[in-house]
């Protein structure tokens, strides 16, 4: 398992309807092949901050099957244009620690 890791920083007065459109555009993502769950996270200290935490099952799932798909276009046009600067994007594993 895969956790994409994304700090989305939201222009000034656009929150309420980032949050919007964000209720439109999961139905996107969730419906991806690789897909496992994903939280949209506000930060308490900035309010045009949020966190995006996404699972998928392989690292390629995201990489190359949503952002290679014709839904990644739809995504891009509800949210991208919301964000300034533009996210960074990391990807996580879990450490074993046992």
């Amino acid at each position: 398992m895969i956790l994409e890791v994304a700090v989305l920083q939201v222009k000034a007065g656009l929150a309420d309807e980032f949050e919007r459109n964000f209720k439109k555009a999961q139905a996107i993502i969730s419906s991806m092949n690789g897909y496992i769950s994903h939280e949209l996270q506000k930060c308490i200290e900035e309010d045009q901050k949020y966190i995006l935490l996404v699972k998928w099952e392989t690292l390629q799932a995201h990489t190359e099957g949503f952002r290679g798909s014709d839904a990644y276009l739809e995504w891009k046009s509800l949210l991208h244009h919301f964000y300034d600067p533009f996210p960074t994007v990391e990807h996580y594993e879990a450490v074993d620690l046992s």
